[in-house]
């Protein structure tokens, strides 16, 4: 079968099955994700042994640390996909809610009812979880989903998919329902994002360059989830110990993911006080630093000063690391940092250390973010910790979805009118 002829095949039983997701109950939507968490328990050694074929295939391709943190699967991580599933099944089904109904003059009553998008097609790369995270979450709020995982992860998402399809297949849900492409065709992405007949919003996850072209390329409306350039600025009125935890955290929890803090911007009040320390943890950790001039000289004259800091070039302070690398830039005020944040940053998630109630009310309202924290690290930025029980993404968009994407962000709503024989005059 030609690659046209296998997407268009994939888009009709996506379509096909959509139709039927829509008449779905909620118990039976919650019993699939349930029997999916069975199967996924019961794959569980499949799983690490495909697994460990792509982890192989990773490291003789040259993939660094970071890629290949994100491609594992452990018992840890199978772990948590399977509390994912079971705590997408508890959450409200939002679908068939129906709100802001009012009277109008005519007599007619009018509201709006939540209703699936329909077809959701999500590219992704390297973390295989994100096959269970986009499933749960599609498969709840009524859609049929198409996934297109990375070339990297290809051996795993394929496991996962068999789960995924007993999970269907053990409550009488179309199987189609879920599909994972069984290629590696790279042409199958461009065929996806431009078959309009059959998918009604892209999802895509991965790198700047796969965003930007699936941005320009798709002929189907995109929640874009860019790059992560997240920060953390320490205020002159912050409490020093919180901040440092807080950067340390945002920093070194995880490397590999959107939610790590990639610069550090700290008050020129305080940062003789608190840089040395932070440097010094930082370097113990293996975090490569570098920084603006005044960074440079502080840590150059403090203890930490047999501390290597490289210069910061304004590359730097676009770029999502992914790594075990971070900028630090001093700032005049917090003006300045928010100025930088909206600047530099990818509207992602920003964070600001300070006791100052007044200014953590304004880096709120002016940094311009989808998620912004107060005193907490940047680590909070996704589906588990909002209470969305998982997240198809985390959107920087300003339309319909922002922030990480939970059931909510993969419905739409319609208008709906009651009347009782009314009929229009004029």
């Amino acid at each position: 079968m030609s690659l046209e002829s296998y997407m268009n095949q994939i888009g009709q039983q996506a379509r096909a099955a959509s139709r039927l997701l829509v008449k779905a109950s909620t118990e039976h939507k919650n019993s699939a994700l349930l029997a999916m968490a069975d199967a996924l328990e019961n794959a569980r050694p499949r799983l690490i042994e495909e697994n460990t074929k792509d982890i192989k295939n990773g490291k003789e391709k040259g993939l660094d640390a970071a890629l290949l943190d994100r491609l594992l699967l452990n018992d840890a991580r199978i772990d948590g996909m399977i509390e994912g599933l079971r705590q997408v099944a508890a959450l409200p089904d939002p679908i068939g809610e129906i709100t802001d109904m009012l009277y109008r003059p005519s007599g007619i009553q009018l509201g709006k009812m939540r209703v699936p998008l329909g077809v959701v097609g999500i590219i992704y790369e390297s973390r295989p979880n994100v096959t269970i995270d986009a499933a749960s979450l599609c498969l709840k709020s009524g859609n049929a989903t198409i996934l297109r995982g990375g070339s990297e992860a290809f051996y795993s998402n394929q496991a996962i998919a068999k789960a995924v399809s007993a999970g269907l297949n053990a409550v009488g849900l179309p199987e189609h329902a879920v599909q994972v492409l069984n290629t590696t065709d790279r042409d199958a992405v461009g065929k996806l994002i431009t078959m309009p007949d059959y998918v009604d919003v892209i999802v895509p996850r991965g790198g700047k360059g796969l965003i930007e072209r699936i941005s320009r390329d798709a002929r189907i409306p995109v929640i874009k989830h860019l790059d992560g350039n997240c920060h953390v600025y320490i205020d002159d009125e912050a409490d020093l110990e919180k901040a440092f935890n807080i950067a340390i955290n945002a920093k070194t929890r995880r490397y590999g993911v959107c939610n790590a803090m990639e610069s550090l911007l700290i008050h020129q009040a305080i940062a003789a006080e608190v840089l040395p320390t932070l440097v010094s943890a930082f370097h113990e950790k293996g975090v490569e630093l570098v920084g603006c001039e005044t960074t440079r000289l502080i840590v150059a004259k403090s203890v930490a000063s047999q501390i290597t800091i490289g210069v910061a070039t304004e590359e730097d302070w676009f770029t999502e690391y992914l790594a075990p690398k971070l900028s630090i830039k001093i700032m005049t005020d917090m003006d300045e940092a928010i100025a930088h944040i909206n600047h530099y940053g990818s509207h992602h998630s920003d964070a600001i250390v300070s006791q100052d109630y007044s200014k953590t009310r304004a880096f709120m309202a002016e940094v311009d973010s989808s998620s912004v924290m107060v005193n907490a690290s940047t680590a909070f930025a996704d589906g588990f910790e909002y209470g969305l029980g998982a997240e198809i993404g985390i959107s920087t968009d300003k339309i319909h979805a922002r922030g990480p994407v939970g059931l909510i962000g993969l419905t739409s709503q319609k208008y709906i009118v009651l009347g009782d024989g009314h009929t229009r005059d004029n």
